[in-house]
């Protein structure tokens, strides 16, 4: 039977590889993973573990599901918005709404399908064949900038990049409410919700560093147009820190409690329209920029200026 092979990146280090597996393939339980696990049919770096193995850095996790789980993902050709494209890789600008790579129980109409199609076979292989020339997520219903590497090469140097929390990124939301202050910064270690674990939450245990600087660009009755820049990238992280100081994100049905006009949103109002780095090849900096959507525009001329 074909295994999934993963390689963990710097957000799933220190992660216990039950809850990542599961985290990963939400359609499976987390006893149908652990019982994979007690059965041998997972290693890390060629060893068998236990349920509780906490995964390190560029660990190389193999996973065999007790059950036949399709492998293949399908070229499609949908459209992208490409604003930057070489030899080495691309910069996308995702669509709100479209899920960034495939998971059992849904392999069809993700960015993944989109590039295989783009592409062909100049994808870089490190995180298999779901993940192919993926370097970093952004969620379903945010929208903006991407980082696809053509080769494993670019895909290396980009991931480092990612590890030392060198990459600018930064993004446009609305948040509900005003912020006590117009700029300032979240400074509150994020880890799994212990309830839920396809939420995270800010805690102490189990959890790592996390930064979110913010700036308010407009005020409207009721809510705060913002600039976020990222310090570091943990899982749903400007979600989870708006939300912490109370002040979720417009249209967030996870992390808030959408009402009125946010219902027409589907989803949390947030944008990715900035990403800076350095090339792998050329080691210059370079930098691309994402103008709002037209929801997000839609959304604020809705409201009334304060």
């Amino acid at each position: 039977m074909n295994s999934i092979s993963i390689l963990v990146d710097a957000e799933s280090e220190g992660e216990r590889i039950d809850k990542l597996l599961a985290f990963i393939f939400p359609s499976s339980s987390r006893s149908y993973i652990q019982k994979a696990i007690e059965i041998g049919n997972v290693s890390v770096n060629g060893v068998k573990v236990t349920k509780n193995y906490k995964l390190k850095l560029d660990d190389r996790v193999e996973y065999t599901p007790i059950e036949p789980v399709r492998l293949s993902v399908e070229p499609q050709n949908i459209p992208l918005d490409i604003v930057f494209e070489d030899d080495d890789l691309l910069v996308v600008n995702k669509p709100k709404g479209m899920v960034v790579h495939p998971a059992p129980g849904n392999y069809e109409g993700t960015l993944v399908n989109a590039l295989l199609y783009h592409c062909g076979d100049s994808l870089s292989g490190i995180n298999g064949v779901l993940r192919p020339g993926i370097v970093h997520r952004i969620d379903k219903n945010t929208s903006g900038l991407l980082i696809v590497a053509k080769n494993d090469f670019a895909h290396k140097s980009l991931a480092q990049q990612i590890k030392e929390h060198s990459f600018t990124r930064e993004y446009r939301a609305v948040v509900t409410g005003h912020l006590k202050s117009d700029s300032g910064s979240v400074v509150a270690p994020i880890g799994r919700n212990p309830s839920d674990r396809k939420k995270m939450t800010v805690t102490d245990k189990n959890s790592k560093n996390a930064v979110t600087h913010y700036e308010v660009i407009k005020s409207y009755n009721n809510y705060d147009y913002v600039r976020l820049k990222l310090e570091t990238g943990r899982t749903h992280q400007i979600r989870v820190h708006m939300a912490h100081i109370g002040h979720p994100l417009a249209g967030d049905d996870v992390y808030g409690k959408p009402k009125g006009r946010e219902l027409k949103l589907n989803g949390q109002c947030l944008h990715a329209g900035l990403i800076g780095f350095i090339h792998p090849r050329s080691r210059e900096y370079v930098e691309f920029t994402s103008d709002i959507p037209e929801y997000f525009k839609s959304f604020l001329s809705g409201l009334k200026e304060i």
